[in-house]
């Protein structure tokens, strides 16, 4: 197959498009800022473009069979630009690919989306993500639309989030304050290799069309026990305390107006409910649990490497 892959130079992306062409595909990697990340894969090549500007992507359909969204904003970081770039990026871009891959009579679209994705939710990103599945499914493409849990993995940034709330509230102090004792959020971590290799299948099986698929790892961790296994992969013993969620909200809301701090409100709202899967899918690609990588034997690697 001829697949284009949105994003395909990001933290996904990046293991997406090796994926698909150790599977035999050829991959057009578009990215704003294209890199030399594939210049030793000989089927993947880079193209620029910028989902949220359609005359520089609209060209670069032509010949393909697919296409893969992976375009996002990180919803553990308020944006530089705010927080209606999730809108204009997730939404708004997605418009444009879909819009694209009609024009450019593409077979199939995979849209990677979020746990919880709502027109109506509760932060800017989980609407964002909402709208875009409803874009998506409204289009004239056979589509199929992925909500995984947080993803880790190397290149990712849920490790160092968890490093990073310290910094912001108790830089000098030899405690870990974690907004509700960091009992408050469950997270079901999936590994960046055993997603990819399910949206690959996602996108090489038409039996897949039409279908949502909920997606998370081998377990559910609260915060708590995200920050205790990051820590204690390296050695390091913390003690964690709670920061009433009042506190929290205050904190980070009054923060957020300092040029440079990377959380405001949605952030706070974000830690409020859970990151799980009701039913994880993964049976649906033939995959058990034990087969997954957990997020403590990720861990243990990256500190044995």
């Amino acid at each position: 197959m001829e697949i284009l892959v949105a994003g395909g130079t990001g933290f996904i992306g990046s293991y997406l498009c090796r994926e698909l062409a150790d599977r035999g595909h050829e991959i057009t990697a578009l990215s704003r800022s294209p890199d030399d990340a594939f210049e030793d894969v000989e089927s993947v090549e880079t193209v620029v473009g910028d989902v949220t500007a359609f005359d520089s992507i609209v060209n670069t359909f032509d010949g393909h069979d697919a296409v893969v969204n992976l375009v996002a904003l990180s919803p553990l970081f308020e944006p530089s630009g705010g927080n209606e770039l999730h809108d204009t990026v997730h939404r708004g871009g997605t418009e444009n690919l879909v819009a694209a891959a009609e024009d450019g009579d593409i077979d199939r679209f995979l849209q990677l989306s979020a746990l919880g994705a709502d027109p109506n939710g509760e932060t800017h990103y989980i609407r964002a993500k909402g709208r875009a599945e409803r874009i998506v499914r409204q289009g004239d493409v056979a589509e199929t639309i992925v909500r995984p849990s947080v993803v880790f993995g190397e290149g990712g940034e849920f490790v160092e989030f968890t490093k990073r709330l310290k910094s912001w509230f108790a830089p000098a102090l030899p405690i870990y304050p974690l907004p509700g004792g960091g009992r408050q959020t469950r997270f079901q971590p999936i590994h960046v290799a055993d997603l990819v290799d399910i949206l690959a299948t996602a996108i090489e099986d038409p039996d897949h069309a039409g279908e949502t698929y909920e997606l998370g790892g081998p377990e559910t961790l609260t915060l708590r026990e995200v920050t205790e296994l990051v820590y204690a992969a390296e050695g390091r013993n913390i003690r964690i305390v709670p920061l009433p969620m009042p506190l929290a909200k205050i904190g980070l809301t009054g923060l957020s107006v300092i040029p440079g701090f990377p959380m405001g409100p949605d952030q706070y709202r974000s830690l409020t409910f859970d990151n799980t899967t009701d039913e994880n899918d993964i049976d649906a690609f033939g995959i058990s649990e034990d087969e997954l990588t957990t997020f403590e034997e990720y861990l243990t690697r990256s500190v044995d490497a």
